[in-house]
């Protein structure tokens, strides 16, 4: 490339204290941006007469990190535009350029709101973890665009009014028009990531595969891009919707002409987070070192000689973990010297690495240049033995992990010896550095992967946290997607209870145990390094396809008997109870006393056809208006009574199941919670029984109802009660064989002795020490030997 079409640096902007996550262009004043920031702020910025940029403005108005930004066009009212904000804490914020608090919050998502996408007449699309798109308008939620099975990282409108695209950790990405998806692009291998509109027919994606897409709006994928190394986080097009620029996970942006890769500019962050092209062509980039950047090819525009030196001395100094880049496996000892560098690069971008005093050191061609500038270190080769140690904080580990923690947190190190255990390891790193104990999962597995399995222990399944993993109750178990689909009751189309392979966890939940919503869980207890009891908020079972449920409900009661059959006015009130209890925001009304009714009579159909009656029950029961109408004093012991008859021994697996885990699920209310505990040496004894029913799925359930009970137990000096729980945990030992009915026995035993003396030397004295001792030695999942060791060290 010529000199005159390279950017430059023009000037770094050091507003924010932590990562750089979005970044837009604003309407006003001229030539100014906006960025938000892991700092919680978002802060304007305008161009000063020095080449920089001077804040103006700071919004704040967050209670955690701010993920994304977009402008909102000016209006009659807002003659400047608005700024829309989207954040950790499930909000979107909108606020003016001349106030610091927000004008007003949209609330409506379940979890962080990461992108945001302005369109005509105010309209705002924003995209969540939730797995949800929403489509804001004059301070309302309009309509919600479900279809993902993963977070929703990118949406963007289409200049053709009504048309909007999302993409999401599913690795798809959708067109919605008036709320309907109409068709669904496949082709990444990972998750997109972000999203930039070429025109009204044509637009760009980038993903965690380390590919650029174009697509048609038709659906037809017309070229893809490599050139980046890592994730692709960021795109933006240039004025003449033709070139764009991208930035990533391997330090770079990088500036794209004609299809092709022109430019290479590599920056002394980890993790270039966002980028956008201001009205003059500048190119403004965030990063995870809380700089902004802004590169430019006007020569008057560029930053003086000692900045750009300042800007390569910074980028020299920086350490290159050969993992995030393209430098492939590493033999220090074959590497060429410096006089490697004597001969030019063949390409801009072109990387090389010399050794120099047995170190590697790495450089990059400039075009422009016409020369090899220093790029950083290159440390934790691929080759180099973990014997050799890095030294981190005063101390020496095997190995010092740049950690990013993907959805929302910053790089940061994370230091780790092979004696370690991987997840204690993560425990500990999301403590002390403020983070939410869902990312355990991700943290733990990139330890293990990253040190070639060289752990203490094999490692848990991929998203199998403690109280999910192998056996969760997720919709769709025939179905490796995560997270959603149909219930055990419909793998491959079928309602089936109890059938199908169990998935991997679902992407982006919310629960600290579960990597997702296989249950719900108020709040994460961490006693020191004891993340799996005392147990005290109740764990149910979540999932299920309304649809099929439905449908399997419709089936049944056509070939039902006579005296059986559900009139069609009945069948569309359980509808829509079980519409109104899956999906609180829909626009069906709360669960009225008639529907309550009509689903306590259905409960009672034969029993080789209640088991759909039995899920919309278990589902039902969470919703506190059900709960209180059917748990409570007088009606209360009839529910009890009627699912203890369908656990008998002697009954039907499926019902059996649901029947468990409707009392399961009985504990998400204050209703529900007194009328188990009231009824709990009948309750506990029922269960006990069904032990020894060959079924996983029961022994899950079954499990789960012990530690709920034990959950509500800790805080009560009830001794007796505590005794049951105890004997009826270590009489289902004895024959359940499931690793996750196990261990959800084992984090009940654990929460019925914790802080309970009396408790402990019950259960010594029921010999439980000897009878979980062989599960110390579990090696998959792992999980179940550390809880047992931590009970054992409890009882001891």
């Amino acid at each position: 490339m010529a000199s005159s079409s390279s950017y430059k640096l023009r000037c770094s902007i050091p507003g924010h204290e932590m990562d750089v996550r979005g970044l837009a262009a604003a309407v006003f004043p001229e030539g100014a941006f906006v960025s938000v920031s892991r700092d919680r702020t978002g802060r304007v910025w305008v161009p000063s007469p020095d080449k920089g940029f001077t804040e103006t403005h700071c919004v704040s108005g967050h209670s955690n990190f701010v993920s994304c930004v977009c402008m909102i066009a000016p209006s009659e009212t807002y003659p400047r535009g608005l700024i829309a904000t989207g954040g950790n804490d499930n909000n979107i914020c909108v606020f003016s350029l001349d106030r610091p608090e927000p004008l007003f919050t949209l609330k409506g998502h379940k979890n962080t709101v990461c992108t945001l996408s302005s369109g005509k007449f105010g309209t705002l699309l924003s995209g969540s973890w939730d797995t949800t798109s929403k489509v804001w308008l004059n301070e309302k939620c309009m309509m919600t665009l479900q279809g993902h099975t993963a977070a929703v990282w990118a949406v963007i409108i289409l200049p053709e009014q009504g048309l909007m695209l999302s993409g999401s950790a599913d690795k798809t990405i959708k067109l919605w028009k008036a709320g309907r998806c109409e068709k669904t692009y496949t082709g990444h291998e990972d998750c997109v990531r972000g999203l930039a509109v070429i025109s009204n027919t044509e637009f760009f994606s980038c993903s965690n595969d380390a590919s650029i897409r174009r697509w048609l709006v038709t659906g037809e994928c017309v070229q893809v891009y490599y050139s980046h190394t890592n994730y692709i986080y960021s795109l933006a097009v240039f004025p003449n919707c033709q070139d764009f620029v991208s930035t990533g996970e391997d330090r770079s942006l990088r500036i794209w002409r004609e299809g092709e890769c022109s430019q290479t500019i590599r920056l002394p962050a980890q993790s270039v987070w966002c980028c956008c092209i201001l009205p003059n062509g500048d190119i403004a980039v965030g990063a995870s070192d809380g700089i902004i950047r802004v590169f430019t090819e006007a020569q008057d525009r560029i930053a003086s000689a000692e900045d750009i030196q300042a800007f390569e001395d910074e980028l020299s100094k920086a350490t290159i973990d050969p993992k995030t880049g393209d430098f492939g496996d590493i033999k220090v000892e074959d590497l060429p010297g410096r006089e490697h560098l004597n001969e030019p690069g063949n390409r801009d971008g072109q990387t090389r690495l010399i050794k120099e005093d047995e170190k590697v050191e790495a450089y990059q061609w400039s075009v422009s240049d016409a020369r090899w500038v220093k790029i950083g270190d290159v440390v934790g080769g691929s080759n180099q033995q973990t014997s050799k140690s890095v030294m981190y904080e005063g101390k020496e580990y095997d190995y010092v992990f740049t950690i990013d923690v993907n959805e929302g947190g910053p790089s940061m190190k994370l230091p780790y010896n092979l004696s370690e255990d991987p997840w204690l390891t993560a425990h500990n790193f999301l403590q002390k550095n403020d983070l939410s104990a869902m990312f355990l999962d991700q943290v733990a597995n990139f330890i293990i992967e990253n040190t070639k399995g060289h752990v203490v222990g094999p490692a848990q399944p991929a998203g199998g946290d403690p109280f999910t993993g192998g056996a969760r109750y997720i919709p769709g178990a025939s179905d490796n997607r995560p997270g959603f689909g149909a219930d055990p009751f419909t793998g491959s189309g079928r309602y089936i209870p109890g059938s199908g392979d169990n998935p991997t966890a679902p992407v982006g939940g919310t629960d600290p145990f579960t990597g997702g919503d296989a249950y719900s869980s108020a709040a994460l207890r961490q006693i020191g390094t004891n993340i799996y009891f005392p147990k005290t908020d109740g764990v149910t079972f979540e999932q299920a396809n309304v649809i099929q449920i439905i449908a399997k409900l419709k089936e049944l009661n056509e070939h039902a008997p006579q005296e059986h059959k559900l009139s069609e006015e009945i069948l569309e009130s359980l509808d829509r109870l079980l519409v109104s209890v899956c999906a609180p925001n829909s626009s069906e009304d709360p669960p009225n006393l008639q529907q309550i009714n009509l689903l306590w009579k259905a409960c009672h159909w034969p029993e080789d056809i209640v088991f759909p009656v039995l899920d919309i029950m278990r589902l039902a029961v969470r919703h506190p208006q059900v709960n209180e109408s059917l748990c409570g004093e007088a009606e209360g012991v009839q529910l009890c009574n009627h699912l203890l008859s369908l656990m008998r021994p002697e009954g039907r697996p499926a019902n059996q199941m649901l029947a468990l885990r409707t009392l399961c699920n009985c504990f998400s209310g204050r209703h529900g919670r007194a009328l188990l505990m009231a009824q709990r040496e009948t309750v506990l004894a029922r269960a006990a029984d069904l032990a020894t029913v060959s079924n996983k799925n029961i022994h899950v359930a079954l499990a789960t109802l012990v530690l709920n009970y034990a959950g509500c137990l800790h805080s009560q000096p009830d001794l007796e009660a505590k005794a049951q729980c105890l004997s009826v945990a270590s009489r289902a030992l004895e024959t359940v064989q499931d690793k996750e009915a196990v261990f959800r026995l084992l984090v009940a035993l654990g929460t019925t002795v914790a802080s309970d003396q009396t408790a402990k030397d019950l259960a010594r004295s029921l010999g439980v020490n000897s009878q979980i001792s062989k599960y110390s030695s579990v090696s998959d999942p792992s999980k179940v030997a550390e809880c047992c060791q931590l009970v054992l060290k409890e009882i001891q």
